[in-house]
């Protein structure tokens, strides 16, 4: 599949890059698309609910009465659970949710999204390009030139920019990633996908 390369101004630089079939071009597997995204969106979770059972409670450890004679209940603690200010019996923990997924099932789905936008033609190739300063104006200027500006748009760098990352931070509908963090997730939540051309090349070399 080849496709034209375009200026930031939206016009066609005057080349064409062939992207490898071998990661644009497979018959997408639905299963390893959906374990992918299940372990991406698993392992972006933080067990935070806790509970302080009975030996976190600050509390004098001093016995209530004595043991017999009392004429009720025997308590050697003001931390057990059922006074006010005792710790809980089975309450929640900090729980751990990643989970591990096999490098080639997450290589096949990563595949696997990439030929389903392929096949979608929601893929651009533009040419490099820097910005001397963040301006979130001009990089909305851009999308809007290459026609990506009016859906949820995931735009991949071969490299690490910080202007071009700090001009979309305030656009909801944009994505700035390197091609070290691009995901099954985020290629599958977007309505389309901009490579800055070589981004192909690596993904390709890759897969190798």
């Amino acid at each position: 599949m080849k496709l034209d390369v375009l200026k930031i101004d939206g016009s066609k630089a005057g080349k064409q890059v062939e992207l490898d079939p071998a990661v644009f071009g497979i018959e997408p597997n639905d299963h390893a698309i959906y374990l992918d995204v299940v372990q991406y969106l698993a392992n972006q979770r933080h067990g935070n609910a806790k509970t302080k059972d009975r030996s976190e409670i600050a509390h004098s450890t001093k016995k209530l009465g004595r043991q017999k004679g009392g004429g009720g209940a025997r308590h050697g603690s003001l931390k057990a659970n059922i006074f006010v200010g005792g710790g809980r019996v089975f309450g929640p923990v900090p729980r751990f949710y990643h989970n591990k997924l096999n490098k080639k099932v997450k290589s096949l789905a990563r595949c696997s999204a990439l030929s389903y936008k392929a096949q979608e033609n929601a893929i651009t190739v533009v040419e490099p390009f820097a910005m001397d300063a963040p301006k979130t104006k001009e990089f909305a200027q851009i999308l809007s030139n290459i026609k990506a500006g009016d859906r949820k748009v995931l735009f991949v760098l071969p490299a690490n920019s910080d202007n071009i990352f700090l001009s979309s931070r305030n656009l909801p509908e944009a994505q700035v990633i390197t091609v070290d963090e691009i995901n099954t997730y985020a290629i599958m939540n977007a309505n389309s996908l901009v490579l800055v051309d070589g981004v192909q090349d690596i993904l390709a070399e890759r897969k190798k």
